[in-house]
This record gives C-alpha cells, structure tokens and sequence, in this order.
C-alpha cells in the first residue's frame, strides 16, 4: 500500500506570504481575525474606518514579529474602497484573503423604523460588503487566486421581532456570497460565509448590560454560553487557508449550536 507523504498536510493551515486584507480590524472579531491570519504567518492589512484603532492592531501584530499594516477604509464608500484596494495591490503585488467584518444593528419593530434607519444599516452591511468584495474579487480574479470570506450571522436564517433589517442584510450576504462563488470559482477565487451566533463585540454591549437578555442568548445554543471574538478567527483562517480549498459558496455557521436545537429548556423527557 502506497503512503501519502504525511508532510503535505502540515502546511495546509498556513498563510505563509500571503496578503490579507480585514476589513473592520479595529475591534470585536475583524481584530481577532486579524490576528489569526497574522498568526498562521499571513501579511496583514488591518483596514477600518477607525484609523487609530486599525493601526493599533497591526501594531500589536508587528510587536510580536508578524508583518502588518493599518490603513482607513470606508468599506461604504465607493472612493475609500477603490483607493485601498487599489494602494495594497500596488504596493504588495497581490490580494490574497479577504475577511470583511463591519456591520450595524439598529434594534426595533420594522413598523418603527424609519427610511433613514433602513438605509443605515443597508448601507453598511450590505452595500459596504458588496463594494470591497466587488473590488477585491476583480484583483483576485486577475491573479487567479484568492478566498473571500464575508461575516453572515445566525440571523440569515432565525430571527426575532427588533431584528428585521439586520437579518435581512444578513441573508442577502449569504445570496452575495453564493453568486461570487458561482461567478468567480473558474477563476480560482472562493467566496464563503461564516455565521456568528451570540458573540461579544462592542456591537452586542447594550445586550450584556441588560442579565436577563444575555443570560437568555447564553441558554440558547448548546454550548450555553456566548462566544469569544477569539472564537471566531479559527474557522476565518480555515476558510481563508488552503485547508478549505475545495469549500466555497457555503456558509459556516460558528454559533454553539444555536440554529441546532430548540435550546431555550430542557424538557422533561
């Protein structure tokens, strides 16, 4: 029986070389993305319109002898994508990873929002990730390579009343995703989606300030806890990795089991 050499399969996690781009690296989970990907030996561009805070993370990456840089982007703004985009291909030749990570939540009944507030949220989550997707995608085409990762959520497919517009711009990156996939696969660039449940960013604070409401969204998945942003950069490297090489259009859901079970008690069975 033939043997196949071991060695093959230890680099299949490592980045080594490779340019990634996160975008909303600044804080909760593009920073701890980012820091995965520099980690498994990637070159990082901790990108966010947060300025500040992205160079504070590529320089918490530097200090530890990883490569990064920080930069401002505006993943809404057409002109802020395509100059990004545009000064990492220039300057590293290539676009290897994308990760993108910014989104916003305005939490009430649809039949209380107002337009101004749809389009908030459609602006960002939605528009935003289509933009740097949209650009990263044609640098990764051209160079017939590349893995697209956008943050989807639990919310894609369950919901709850206040959560209307989110889990609509949620579910709609789930069809981007796919249509990418579909459109970029013959040029060797994959397009996933990973899919958060609870997890503690800045974006659920208000949550973790009210117990009954965190301890609720704890009880619900099958780990009975809420997840670290740290949680959530092992699964953005496996996709971004050549461990995923044959995944794309898909979407890995990261959320203890929450779209799992029927979780909020334990019958008497």
């Amino acid at each position: 029986m033939s043997r196949a050499p071991l060695e093959k399969f230890g680099g299949l996690f490592r980045l080594d070389g490779r340019v990634a781009l996160v975008a909303g690296a600044a804080s909760g989970i593009g920073r701890a993305a980012a820091q995965g990907l520099a980690a498994a030996g990637a070159i990082t561009i901790c990108a966010d319109l947060n300025e500040a805070g992205a160079e504070e993370t590529a320089s918490d990456i530097r200090q530890q002898g990883a490569a990064a840089d920080g930069l401002a982007l505006d993943i809404a703004d057409q002109a802020s994508v395509s100059g990004v985009v545009r000064q990492i291909a220039d300057q590293r030749g290539r676009i290897d990873v994308l990760v993108s990570t910014p989104a916003v939540n305005v939490r009430k009944p649809l039949l209380s929002y107002s337009a101004e507030e749809f389009e908030k949220v459609l602006r960002l989550n939605l528009k935003g990730s289509f933009l740097i997707a949209q650009a990263v995608g044609r640098v990764m085409s051209e160079q017939k390579r590349g893995s697209i990762i956008l943050l989807s959520s639990i919310r894609s497919i369950v919901v709850e009343p206040g959560q209307g517009a989110y889990a609509a711009t949620k579910a709609g990156l789930v069809q981007l995703a796919r249509t990418l996939a579909a459109e970029l696969g013959a040029a060797g660039v994959r397009v996933n989606c990973v899919a958060p449940g609870v997890v503690e960013t800045p974006l659920t604070e208000p949550i973790k300030r009210n117990p009954d409401w965190y301890n609720a969204y704890a009880s619900k998945s099958a780990l009975g806890r809420w997840a670290s942003v740290d949680e959530m950069a092992g699964p953005i490297v496996f996709l971004a990795s050549d461990a995923a090489s044959y995944i794309t259009g898909t979407v890995l859901f990261v959320d203890g089991g929450w779209t799992a079970i029927d979780g909020r008690f334990q019958p008497p069975v």
